[in-house]
């Protein structure tokens, strides 16, 4: 794999891709690699950090104005962009993030209908300069799963309080945006019902393919 490469994992929540992107980035690091692993929102130790905080923190479940989630995903995400990514891309770094584009349309423009997909473009272009991903590894599950997953492991931020109605809809809204809005051959969808050792064995294949 060439350097300074730009790959997000995406998915529902519990679908397993934040394992799969650790994973990922320590079969690259082993391999001599340099890596950085980072996540949306909260992709720094500052300013992220706190935008982060925010966001998920239930405290604010019935609070938040929803234009005020887009434009703070978005605000993350430029400040992301800027101060972590487009830097590591440039030091020749394989940059592997937990989330990216695809999860504010998933969220904000499908489940929460926010916004129209073309707004949603404009605003996501000008925060990220039109910095895109080189691939995207779509891990789908169905929500109710993905939710079951994470009550046994507790976890409990302000989206994962939502209804499961609400989280089919965001599987819905990453339908829309691979079938209608990524570039073809720049992302594939995978099993979450795999074992974590099968998912991450068809995740290193496809890097294998894409740099033969």
């Amino acid at each position: 794999m060439r350097q300074g490469k730009f790959l997000v994992f995406e998915g529902v929540e519990g679908c397993g891709k934040t394992t799969q992107a650790k994973l990922l980035a320590d079969r690259l690091h082993d391999a001599s690699y340099d890596v950085l692993l980072t996540k949306e929102p909260g992709g720094d130790s500052g300013i992220c950090k706190k935008i982060r905080e925010i966001l998920l923190d239930p405290a604010y479940k019935d609070e938040m104005v929803l234009r005020t989630e887009l434009l703070l995903f978005e605000a993350d995400r430029a400040q992301h962009a800027d101060g972590v990514i487009r830097p590591a891309l440039e030091a020749g770094k394989i940059v592997i993030c937990d989330r990216y584009e695809a999860a504010t349309f998933a969220y904000q423009c499908g489940a929460r209908q926010i916004c129209t997909p073309n707004f949603y473009l404009s605003v996501n272009r000008f925060a990220t300069e039109r910095l895109n991903p080189d691939f995207t590894f779509w891990v789908d599950l169905d929500p109710a799963v993905g939710l079951e997953r994470n009550v046994a492991a507790h976890k409990r931020d302000r989206f994962e309080m939502e209804r499961v109605e609400f989280h089919r809809a965001v599987r819905q809204g990453y339908a829309d945006y691979f079938e209608k809005i990524a570039p073809p051959g720049k992302w594939k969808k995978f099993d979450g019902t795999l074992s974590i050792t099968e998912l991450h064995k068809e995740i290193a294949d496809t890097i294998v393919a894409m740099n033969p």
